[in-house]
């Protein structure tokens, strides 16, 4: 069975997907852009930022889901220029002190709304 996990708290989908799903234990986060939720916007261009918003709406995903940063098991971040790399793995390790996610980082030719960073997730879901 799946459940469709949302919050107010981040970027409202923008296409025929959810903002997660849950099966099982398991919470699937589609992946985030730097967008404010209350506006719509994009954040600043700098990696550094569009990271931090990223992460910030991951979390709102993930707590309407009953999860957490601790739970995440694997991450996926997109990046359309590894030269960003550094300014995001800052970012991430604040977000991911201890025992961090396993992780895939891939270079794209672009992400919706121009943004450089996006980042997915899966976790588990505590009992």
């Amino acid at each position: 069975m799946k459940t469709v996990v949302s919050s107010a708290d981040a970027p409202a989908a923008i296409g025929p997907y959810s903002q997660a799903i849950q099966a099982g234990q398991l919470l699937f986060c589609s992946g985030q852009l730097p967008v404010i939720p209350k506006t719509g916007d994009l954040v600043a261009v700098d990696a550094s930022a569009q990271a931090r918003q990223v992460l910030e709406n991951l979390g709102a995903v993930l707590k309407a889901g009953g999860s957490s940063y601790v739970n995440v098991v694997k991450t996926t971040v997109f990046l359309t220029d590894l030269n960003d790399f550094a300014a995001m793995n800052s970012v991430y390790s604040e977000f991911f002190p201890d025992a961090a996610p396993a992780r895939s980082t891939i270079q794209v030719a672009a992400l919706p709304k121009g943004a450089k960073v996006e980042i997915e997730a899966i976790a588990l879901k505590p009992a």
